[in-house]
């Protein structure tokens, strides 16, 4: 009975509230390990304020300390990445000389910081230290909210060149079928690729504005003037504009930065297969980004021009127009082996809707997450929005991320398109015992063939007995990433006096690729160790002779099987292959895969 009580509990995604007999219950009959590489992460928006910073015009002091906030409630939750919105209506939350100070963090657009202050590189470094990759979120054809140009600042695109605008649904925007406009918004977006340390170029779902009814968008003229192709219809050739924006920024990251990485998050829907697009999914939504949005994100993800996509699925599992897992199944047949986020509407936690009544339900969120995890390897890893839904805790959901379904840590999956090349070992792996105290450290290996160096590092624990392996984050102990340049270290405070472990650490560079691990093993059988850490299945190596420790267990022993003789470590196979799934020989059911068994 105690047993189907923790299941229902676990299903329901609130096992923060579990007794400690459920939970002592639940470390006897855990589920299979969640997987090592997920995406996890939330939308840091600034329009209007929505998430950052609080209010207008604060001091550099309170907006910092307000974005750590952010920061620190997405890492109590298990999250590996933040998307933060730095240009919410063609205007900058940095230094720029092409656009104006967005007047969302001054409180007057044009009008600096005080002392100057440029926030962007405090935003991406305070990431990068809590272990999460910076994602620049730019709305790339939004000019302004509303359609008022009175208080625009001087340097606003609109001043230099108003022929780039148009205005529509009470908004100033530009004309995406102007050659200028892509050309600036290029630009725009480059500068920052090139200036500052970002990890990716990231767009929301505003391409041509949503139908708004009634009204007509006029770019009746550029459809005439700027149509090289001689298309027929005004919808191909919308299409046509974003794509050629799409592909050309694509191409010019990839010069740039080959690191940098360029993902879309769309409207939820391609495109309904009841409007006779057999390509299409289930589902009956209002404004497909296909034919009213006229982003084609499907052919983007078909042509490799994005490297992933993040579907915003704002709707219910009984959604009854466009269900979650409908949605879910469609995105992963159709993603075309670029990385496929899944992107939740929490924020819906937050409001008395009666549209979708599920989301009142702290099920709900575990439920959709568990789909996204049941699709072999298809659909890996989840944005927020927004970020205030993690940090107010709605429903108790952020709990139950951080005690179930994120409670050990996540890589973010790795992209072989972008690099397929794992850093060096580690080298200089030393291990020093006291009491139960166990210290490591080491230090970086020579740059890799493509010249990339280690950006952080993995630490694994095995107890002697069991078999290790690279793919259990239940086993991963930390993912310590020092400054650049310096060495590591890290103190193990719960190790177990008497208890023999081993150690296994491997490098991981900028795109996550893992390198070959080095292993070190502790006895505990002295009070006092001293052990060098050695490739896996190369000879040992010895301890300093002026502290007694015993040698490691012969059998059994941790061990990482490596295809290569034993006796050449430095031609073992990557510790971590460069894969992004894995197929089940024989395909489970749903439940199977939640928790196991046939």
């Amino acid at each position: 009975a105690r047993r189907f009580l923790f299941f229902l509990l676990l299903l329901s995604g609130v096992s923060g509230w579990l007794p400690a007999l459920a939970q002592t219950e639940a470390d006897s009959i855990e589920a299979p390990p969640p997987p090592k590489r997920e995406l996890r992460g939330m939308w840091i928006a600034t329009v209007e304020n929505i998430d950052w910073p609080n209010q207008r015009g604060q001091a550099p002091e309170q907006y910092r300390r307000d974005y750590r906030r952010l920061l620190d409630a997405g890492q109590r939750a298990g999250l590996n990445a933040v998307f933060v919105q730095i240009r919410p209506a063609s205007d900058a939350f940095y230094k720029s000389d092409l656009e104006p100070w967005s007047k969302w963090l001054t409180g007057v657009q044009g009008k600096a910081p005080a002392g100057g202050d440029d926030p962007l590189p405090f935003l991406i470094t305070e990431a990068h230290r809590r272990g999460m990759e910076f994602h620049a979120w730019f709305n790339p054809y939004r000019a302004t909210m509303d359609s008022v140009t009175r208080r625009l600042a001087a340097n606003h695109p609109y001043r230099q060149h108003p022929q780039w605008f148009l205005r529509y649904g009470g908004q100033l925007l530009y004309n995406p079928g102007l050659p200028e406009v892509r050309t600036h918004i290029t630009r725009v977006i480059m500068d920052v690729v090139r200036r500052y340390d970002i990890d990716a170029v990231h767009f929301d779902d505003y391409f041509y504005p949503y139908p708004d009814p009634g009204k007509v968008f006029h770019d009746e003229a550029a459809f005439r003037d700027f149509n090289p192709d001689s298309l027929k219809k005004l919808g191909d050739w919308r299409r046509q504009n974003v794509n050629i924006l799409i592909h050309d920024l694509h191409d010019s990251i990839q010069s740039a930065k080959r690191w940098v990485k360029f993902g879309i998050s769309p409207f939820g829907v391609w495109m309904n297969k009841s409007k006779d697009f057999p390509q299409g999914s289930d589902t009956r939504a209002g404004q497909p980004s296909y034919s009213n949005l006229y982003a084609d994100t499907r052919l983007w993800l078909e042509k490799g021009w994005i490297d992933y996509v993040v579907p915003q699925l704002y709707w219910s599992t009984n959604f009854r127009l466009c269900p979650y897992p409908v949605l879910v199944k469609w995105w992963a047949e159709n993603h075309f082996d670029r990385h496929l986020y899944i992107g939740h509407g929490t924020y819906r936690m937050l409001e008395s809707t009666r549209s979708d009544t599920t989301w009142r339900n702290p099920r709900e969120l575990p439920r959709q997450i568990r789909t996204n995890r049941a699709t072999d390897g298809e659909a890996v890893g989840s944005v927020f929005f927004s970020a205030k839904s993690v940090l107010t805790n709605p429903l108790h959901t952020t709990d139950s991320l951080r005690q179930d379904l994120f409670r050990y840590p996540a890589l973010v999956p790795a992209m072989p398109w972008k690099d397929a090349t794992p850093p060096l070992p580690v080298t200089n792996l030393t291990l020093r015992r006291l009491s139960h105290y166990v210290t490591l450290n080491w230090q970086s290996g020579p740059p890799a063939a493509d010249g990339d160096a280690a950006t952080y590092y993995v630490l694994y624990r095995f107890e002697p007995t069991e078999a290790s392996t690279p793919n259990d984050p239940r086993r991963i102990l930390a993912l310590p990433r020092p400054a650049p340049g310096f060495p590591a270290t890290y103190v193990d405070t719960t190790a177990v006096p008497g208890q023999a472990y081993a150690y296994y650490v491997t490098a991981v560079d900028r795109l996550h690729n893992e390198s070959r691990p080095m292993r070190v093993i502790t006895t505990g059988q002295q009070s006092a160790e001293l052990a060098l850490g050695q490739a896996p299945g190369g000879a040992p190596r010895p301890a300093a002779p002026a502290v007694a420790t015993q040698p490691a267990p012969v059998t059994p022993r941790p061990s990482i099987r490596l295809n290569a003789p034993a006796d050449k470590p430095e031609a073992s196979a990557p510790f971590s292959k460069v894969k992004i799934k894995e197929k089940p020989a024989k395909k489970k059911g749903f439940f199977a895969r939640l928790f196991g068994g046939g």
